[in-house]
């Protein structure tokens, strides 16, 4: 769903690892595009997805926020791509299962 969420939006997923409970993703966005409007997109666009699959969703989180409200983001200063990924694989162990760019921890 992320995948398909970010290909819509020229979004290309450089690495990602997708835990219970959070998401880590290294990713290239164009520069019309700000994160803040990317991380509200990746958002809205996968809660309305899983609601019209879960109906119960719906109801249990009736005026709650479904998603942690804020994300976290690592600009490009002074870390490099290879520091980025490096942190990324850090989350990846025999069990986990590969989708190329993206790791199922």
């Amino acid at each position: 769903m992320i995948i398909q969420i970010c290909d819509a939006e020229d979004i290309r997923i450089l690495k990602g690892v997708v835990s219970k409970d959070h998401i880590h993703m290294h990713i290239e966005y164009p520069p019309s595009k700000s994160i803040s409007d990317i991380v509200k997109r990746l958002k809205g666009r996968s809660l309305r997805r899983l609601q019209e699959e879960f109906k119960e969703l719906s109801k249990q989180y009736w005026g709650k926020h479904f998603w942690a409200i804020g994300y976290g983001v690592w600009s490009t200063g002074n870390i490099s791509d290879e520091m980025v990924q490096e942190y990324l694989e850090h989350h990846r162990n025999p069990s986990n299962k590969d989708l190329g760019t993206m790791i199922l921890e």
